[in-house]
């Protein structure tokens, strides 16, 4: 079988937890790599190592820098306590290597983007539950992303937990 990828998209938002914990616990096993996937749509260039990676999205980052909040912030992420929490739990007990990646852009597009460059076995995004009428009008990352990915994607609703 080898290694697989294993993607979650994350916005550090309820429900892209909620999808991490529910990938933690239902999918990833020993041997995996777990990707977590963060799409920086508001982003100034000014960083400056941004633009070498703007094609293409940042390196994989081991969890250990991304635990790191100065290497973090160069890439433009601040990740929560709580979904380091997750990731270290899941590496520690799972024996499962843990990485992330990071793109700038629209999260529709570079998501599907790296699930083929990366490429993943398969992704798991939460779902904002939004209703019918704001999802249309709105058009839902999730949704475009089980539309267009080609890979299978687990959508997780925030009130599975």
């Amino acid at each position: 079988m080898g290694e697989r990828n294993v993607g979650v998209a994350m916005d550090f938002s309820t429900c892209s937890k909620a999808a991490l914990r529910w990938a933690s616990t239902n999918m990833v096993r020993g041997g995996d790599r777990l990707v977590l996937l963060h799409v920086n749509s508001s982003y100034q260039v000014e960083s400056g190592i941004v633009h070498l990676w703007e094609q293409d999205g940042s390196p994989l980052i081991p969890l250990n820098e991304f635990s790191d909040p100065l290497i973090a912030k160069r890439y433009g992420v601040s990740p929560d306590k709580e979904t380091l929490n997750i990731l270290a739990q899941v590496a520690n007990q799972r024996q499962v290597e843990v990485v992330a990646k990071v793109y700038w852009g629209d999260p529709m597009k570079k998501i599907c983007e790296g699930i083929e460059k990366i490429p993943f076995h398969c992704l798991i995004v939460g779902s904002r539950g939004l209703s019918k009428v704001k999802r249309a009008l709105l058009g839902s990352v999730s949704s475009y992303v089980v539309h267009h990915a080609t890979c299978p994607v687990t959508v997780v609703k925030d009130s599975a937990f």
